[in-house]
């Protein structure tokens, strides 16, 4: 059997392309918020270190450690081992973008303590997120390429575990900014007008979420696309 004749053709990848174009703006976007609230100190002086522990102090989370992690944008929550690690920027920074992410990791830490259950639902689909992102997308397409309905189907059911770990992400990242914003107008450690500033961070971070949990989606509507399972395909 020939390797490549016209039914290897796949005019579905076209589908994707509004979300590959999202995903460049949303880098794009995140990138230049991040770097002008970077230059723009809070009047608070506090550091993104000292606002994150006060903010999981004022929650009675002593036991959650904060520590510095090398890298720009690295910042995240580890459930596994109760961590909170900022990049450099953040940990040490007091730039309105430093105490913004400092204080939506801690919303992370805090949703974990209260048992947030999409935080709960994401974690469990780990594992099966892992494995989906990297062998649904390639199995399946190995599928298409070489005829076999049973590697096209195989992909599709791993690819959608990754789909559902990214449509489950958007309320848990979008819950932790609104609870990072509340606390730190409640605390005191943002004025009113400072708060702006932060959510506009917090507001392009969030956007690559979107971005990518639209990539995920219409890969799959590609994929159910290419296998019949939306409309017909010419043979």
């Amino acid at each position: 059997m020939p390797l490549f004749f016209p039914y290897y053709y796949d005019p579905y990848i076209i589908v994707v392309l509004p979300a590959i174009l999202l995903a460049m703006y949303a880098q794009f976007k995140v990138q230049a918020t991040f770097q002008r609230y970077l230059a723009v100190p809070a009047a608070s002086g506090m550091t993104g270190a000292e606002v994150a522990r006060e903010l999981l102090r004022s929650q009675g989370l002593t036991s959650v450690r904060v520590e510095a992690i090398p890298g720009t944008l690295t910042d995240h929550y580890d459930p596994r081992d109760r961590t909170l690690r900022l990049s450099q920027q953040v940990f040490y920074g007091n730039s309105l973008a430093a105490l913004g992410v400092a204080a939506h990791e801690a919303g992370h830490a805090i949703q974990h303590a209260t048992d947030y259950v999409p935080l709960g639902v994401r974690t469990s689909l780990v594992p099966a997120a892992n494995i989906g992102s990297q062998l649904g997308l390639p199995l399946a397409l190995f599928g298409f390429f070489f005829q076999s309905g049973f590697m096209l189907q195989l992909g599709i059911v791993l690819f959608s575990a990754a789909v559902l770990f990214q449509l489950v992400t958007l309320p848990v990242e979008y819950n932790a900014s609104a609870r990072a914003l509340s606390l730190l107008e409640r605390q005191g450690i943002l004025a009113r007008q400072e708060i702006a500033g932060a959510r506009a961070v917090l507001s392009a971070a969030a956007l690559t979420y979107v971005a990518a949990t639209l990539t995920a989606v219409l890969q799959l509507v590609r994929l159910l696309l290419l296998a019949g399972f939306l409309g017909r395909r010419d043979d």
